[in-house]
């Protein structure tokens, strides 16, 4: 088990040699600089993210899924969820964006006739306004609210500073799978390098593979998007996660018998533990492990015993997740690499920079959880799963028989057979929260260094004609909110009855407002008694 890390930008040896070159012979010094300068391109490395977005649909009021009908779903809910998005994409490479993003729970249209033939074209008739105000127009055009939701992804990831976006997808078409079920969702893939090939590969009852060849630095590197069949924990769903496998499988070995070393990386919600075959003993066999034959033994590749390992085994053990159910972590999220991202030619993964883009205060809650796309009127959230992320780089020196040296390999080849159970104690939680009366006067909640922290506050309180409570803290107004339901009249009761709120409350801000989030009924002080847990 390895930490992760981020290596640097440019290798000390680069700056080292430079250094050299500048006490030399202006030619030499010229032939060095060239070197370095070379060696620098070789070494540029990128990141490669996998996010499944939890049903990013569109609002032609044309929808599968009940929830997204006009009555429950709205423009504002959309600007929204796409501005979130790329607010989480924007924390990746110092805010300019991963260059390459697999996307799933995209909708398929079920208009498919309104379509963007050129997105550049379309992003620069509509580069004068944003996304919000176009999305407020009603009712919104017809050749806006049919759009395929992926524009409108794309417009929110410029507006965030994310630019040069090519998008590739499936072509399925509205219909039903094997099981009658209709089909909803799909694949879709953003990136910055020339996009050379596209091909969709239907499989059984779940979403279409997408397979994407990109030209990474003049170097061929094959994406597959998967979305298998879900219901990890399901026997009867492992049958289809296996058909699921078989497929990718198949397409994989033809890849390796012309080039044994190709450049391949599988991503993707898989439905599907990095340890499935360990955690679910009663599955004879599993689409994750035995057919598709991921798994933890980096020096395998290097033997040849194997040809594709699992990232998740770059992290310890209980670091390991990116979903959660039933309060036990998840990794159904995988990057999972062929062996030709190990040796020195071409595209080479980066040793120990795989991570989950977790981020407190924003797509984490104070528990470490993924904060929910919320279904209600109010829209905000994120996903139920957090994306995953590796750094890759490209490198000239063409010996496939020559691999790249790891630092603390993996050696593993098996996962453990017990889920990581998630920590939501609140002993230390409350211990370690900041008790706003003992706060210097002058003190700003706002500056930065409080967010996602936990605050322990009992504060003049007020409700507005609203009906939403607010408290006055340190000279400033604080929303209060709850994703507990029925925990919001009680706060409304107190409010109203003492002017003052007691309890623990997460710092945070919500659509430009700062708040306290309440995250259940031990967080009032006092508990109050009839009120469910969140």
């Amino acid at each position: 088990m390895k930490p992760g890390r981020i290596i640097s930008e440019i290798p000390p040896f680069i700056r080292r040699r430079s250094v050299q070159c500048s006490c030399v012979h202006k030619t030499i010094f010229t032939f060095c600089l060239a070197a370095c300068f070379s060696l620098s391109a070789q070494a540029r490395e990128w990141t490669f993210l996998s996010y499944n977005v939890e049903n990013l649909f569109d609002v032609d009021g044309v929808a599968i899924y009940d929830d997204y009908q006009p009555a429950k779903y709205t423009p504002e809910h959309l600007s929204v969820k796409v501005a979130n998005i790329a607010k989480v994409l924007s924390r990746v490479d110092e805010g300019r964006g991963p260059d390459v993003a697999v996307f799933n729970e995209v909708e398929l249209d079920q208009t498919p006739d309104s379509t963007v033939k050129d997105y550049k074209v379309w992003l620069e008739s509509v580069k004068d306004r944003k996304l919000s105000d176009i999305l407020k127009e009603s009712p919104l055009p017809e050749n806006i609210a049919g759009l395929p939701v992926e524009a409108f992804l794309l417009k929110a990831c410029e507006e965030a500073g994310l630019h040069g976006y090519q998008i590739a997808t499936t072509d399925e078409k509205p219909g039903a799978y094997e099981d009658g079920r209709a089909k909803a969702v799909r694949n879709v893939v953003f990136s910055r390098f020339p996009i050379k090939g596209v091909r969709t590969i239907p499989t059984f009852n779940a979403r279409a593979i997408l397979e994407v060849t990109l030209d990474v630095d003049g170097h061929p590197l094959t994406v597959f998007a998967n979305h298998w069949k879900s219901g990890a924990g399901d026997a009867e769903s492992e049958l289809v996660r296996v058909e699921n496998a078989k497929t990718l499988r198949e397409r994989l070995n033809e890849i390796f018998a012309k080039d044994p070393n190709a450049d391949v990386i599988v991503a993707g919600d898989l439905n599907s533990h990095y340890n499935q075959h360990w955690r679910y003993r009663q599955m004879k066999d599993t689409g994750i492990n035995d057919i598709l034959g991921s798994q933890g033994n980096e020096l395998a590749l290097r033997s040849k015993t194997a040809d594709l390992y699992n990232l998740w085994f770059e992290l310890p053990s209980n670091n390991r997740g990116s979903d959660i159910y039933k309060e036990e972590w998840g990794t159904l999220m995988n990057l999972i690499l062929s062996r030709g991202l190990y040796d020195q030619n071409g595209v080479q993964y980066i040793d120990n920079s795989f991570s989950v883009l977790k981020i407190p205060a924003l797509n984490a809650d104070v528990f470490g959880r993924p904060v929910r796309w919320s279904k209600s009127s109010t829209p905000g959230g994120f996903s139920d799963h957090f994306p995953v992320m590796a750094r890759f780089r490209t490198v000239e020196d063409g010996k496939k028989d020559r691999w790249m040296p790891l630092n603390q390999p993996s050696l593993v080849a098996t996962g453990p057979d017990t889920p990581v159970r998630v920590d939501t104690s609140l002993v230390d939680l409350f211990a370690s929260a900041v008790q706003a009366d003992k706060l210097p006067t002058g003190t700003d909640l706002r500056d930065g260094s409080f967010d996602g922290r936990v605050f322990l506050v009992d504060a003049p309180a007020s409700v507005d004609e609203k009906g939403y409570v607010h408290v006055q803290l340190l000279g400033k107004d604080y929303d209060i909110y709850t994703h507990n339901q029925d925990l919001r009249p009680v706060l409304r009761e107190r409010a109203q009855k003492d002017s003052k709120l007691g309890f623990y409350g997460e710092l945070c801000t919500y659509r430009g407002h700062w708040q306290f989030l309440i995250h259940g009924k031990e967080w009032l002080v006092p508990p109050p008694e009839s009120v469910p847990h969140l």
